[in-house]
Formats: structure tokens, sequence, C-alpha cells
């Protein structure tokens, strides 16, 4: 047996191997792994059930991702003059950091406005009367149409807001006049009443930009908003339904604004759907449209894939100024599982709604918006 080589070059020939291994391996790994699917960062621990969850900071993509406690976080938070918490409904890890970072913001600063898309505005009055006092939680809670999970998901935050005398605004769009722009289109909305039209914003951004691609796309694949077609007819039906959407984020932005300049010194936390504030787009974009010099941040949460390993992509980073990371919630369906009943069920749900200010049956309906209206100039 021929002796083994001893020092420096057998050292190299190992090293230069080793390389050679190492090089192989990873170009495999990358053959095997999608660009997009690479995490940019992953959580050192398991989210461990529906309540857990864990912040990163990323600053809309500026900043190294890192996590972040809920007292730091608020310390970032609080510079801005509106906080946007985007939520997945009836995700039980959003609503407790919904009220811990609420606690958080008001022991940084005094003056709050608790802002909700889940109240529409025509009850603000009730909403009002609930605050003061003057009404019990019963009678609110009928009288506002509340979500069904209020008592759970929202009621500690209205709570926690009249103990310290702040202010609640119902900021949504009423949903019979959002019904009435998804069956007729925005041109509907030159037919209301006075008091009607002060429950939709009173100017609409409905032109191109990348709001309105996502939400094209999105519809593209769902069937209770008219997707699965390229008709006339369909896309004539989605044009109207991101007009609707729109009304919805305009509306949400006004109502801010209004909130802003009736509490001068205030601050706003407004809570909506992930959706509405994804990007800093939708409500947050049609909000600073009306004023640029408001500084703004966004809360976006994300449902990791594997629990015990959480992970968010690179291209999560620019969604939000900080993540929250959760465990997903269980699936409304599973593969291959029949959705036609309930897709039957949404559907008439809207059917239902009816328009008052629908054409009679001897009037011809109004024509079909185009899509390609430039956007109106942001209300003042």
């Amino acid at each position: 047996t021929p002796p083994v080589p001893q020092g420096k070059p057998m050292r190299i020939r190992f090293l230069v191997a080793l390389v050679a291994a190492v090089c192989s391996s990873l170009a495999v790994i990358a053959a095997e792994t999608p660009a997009d699917s690479k995490p940019g960062f992953v959580l050192q621990r398991p989210l461990r059930d529906l309540y857990d969850s864990a912040f990163v900071y990323t600053d809309g993509g500026r900043a190294k991702a890192r996590v972040i406690g809920i007292d730091a976080l608020a310390e970032r938070l609080v510079d801005a003059d509106v906080v946007f918490y985007g939520e997945y409904h009836r995700h039980p890890g959003v609503h407790l950091q919904q009220q811990r970072l609420f606690r958080a913001l008001q022991q940084r600063h005094a003056d709050w406005v608790l802002s909700l898309e889940q109240f529409e505005r025509d009850v603000q009055p009730v909403l009002d009367d609930f605050l003061a006092g003057r009404i019990g939680e019963i009678n609110f809670a009928e009288k506002s149409r509340a979500w069904d999970n209020y008592r759970t998901s929202y009621r500690p935050l209205v709570e926690f807001a009249r103990q310290h005398g702040f202010s609640v605004v119902a900021a949504a769009a009423q949903t019979r006049a959002i019904g009435c722009i998804e069956k007729l289109g925005p041109e509907v909305l030159d037919k209301f009443s006075t008091e009607d039209r002060t429950l939709v914003a009173a100017r609409l951004n409905l032109g191109p930009g990348a709001y309105r691609d996502k939400y094209m796309a999105f519809q593209g694949g769902s069937a209770t908003h008219g997707g699965g077609s390229n008709s006339a007819q369909a896309q004539a039906r989605a044009e109207r339904s991101f007009a609707a959407q729109a009304a919805r984020d305009d509306t949400m932005a006004e109502s801010i604004l209004h909130a802003l300049r009736q509490h001068p010194g205030s601050k706003v936390l407004h809570l909506n759907g992930a959706f509405h504030s994804a990007a800093f787009l939708g409500t947050v974009e049609r909000l600073l449209l009306r004023d640029p010099k408001l500084k703004v941040a966004v809360i976006m949460p994300v449902e990791v894939d594997d629990p015990a390993r959480p992970a968010v992509a690179a291209s999560e980073f620019t969604q939000g100024t900080a993540l929250q990371l959760v465990q997903p919630n269980p699936a409304d369906f599973v593969d291959g599982e029949d959705q036609s009943d309930w897709v039957r069920k949404m559907i008439a749900k809207r059917l239902a709604n009816v328009c008052k200010y629908a054409p009679k049956p001897t009037e011809a309906p109004p024509p079909a918006p185009t899509g390609t209206a430039p956007a109106t100039t942001p209300s003042s």
C-alpha cells in the first residue's frame, strides 16, 4: 500500500474535492427548486397553533427582514398617520394581535381613531349611540348589522376605543350601494338621492394600474365574481365588479381622511381585509391620492405553508411594512369537493340585493363601462 500523502498538497486536494461536491449539490438543488419558491426568511421556531404568530419587519422591502416584537413594532409604526392592519377575516391569531397592537400604539400616542371596514357608513349614528352608552350591545349589534363574529373578533377593539374615549368610524360603503354598482356600473351613482350618494365616496378612481390588474387576475378564477369566461358579457361583469371594489376602497380612504380632519392630532388604526391594503395598493393608494403627505404603514398577514418551519418568500417583503406570519385557517374546500351548492347560494345572495335605482322593465340599462376611463381627480 502506497503511503498517504501528508501536509499542504493533501489539504488542497481535499478542499478542491469538497468545493466540487458542494457546487454539484447546489446545482441539483437549484434545478429542483423554482426560484420564486425559495424562502426569503425562515422563522427559527414553529407556529404552535392558530393563535401563535410572529411579526417580520421588512419596511416594504427596504429593510432586511427580521423578527420584531409587538412593542418594537409599535415604536416603528407610531410615527405613521395611519396604520392599516390587513386581516384574514375570522383568523383568531390576526384578531388577537390587532388588539395587542392597538394597546401598544395607545401607550405611545394618546389619541387614536379606530376605523373599521366591518361597519357601513349609514350605521355611524348607531355606533355613536353605543359608544356614548345610549344603547346596549344587543341593539347595537342588530341595528348596526354587525358581523356575526363581532363579539369574538372586534368587540375587544371597540371596547378599548370606548374606554379611552376614541372615536370609531364606520368606514365602509353601504352594501346595497355597492350592489347597485355591481349590477349597473358606476354610472348608477348619478341616479342616487343626495342622502344615498353620501354612502359611497364622492369620487372613484377607476383607471388602469397595478391594483386593477391584480383584481382582474383574481376575478378571472372566481366563480362568484363571474370568472372563467372571456365573453363580452363576462368582461362587462368584470368591469362592474372592479368598479364596486374601487368604490369600497375609495370610500374607506375617504372615511379615513375625514376622520383625520375631524380629529386633529389623532392617528388612525384602520382594519380591512388584507386584499384592500396589500402592497400599499387599494385603500392605501387611494388615501395617498387624496393626501400624498400622509405617512402610512401596513401590516400584512401571511399564512405559511408549513407551520413547523414557517417561511416567507422574498417576493412577499413588499406586501407591507411588517408581515404577520400565522398558521393557515382550515381550507374552505378540499380538492375535488363539490362547491356548486355554495356558489349558487352566494350568487343568489348577490341577486337578492335588489338595487332600487335599477331601470324599470321598459327602460334600457346603462351601457357597460369599458374599463378605460381615466382616474378621477382625488377628492380633497
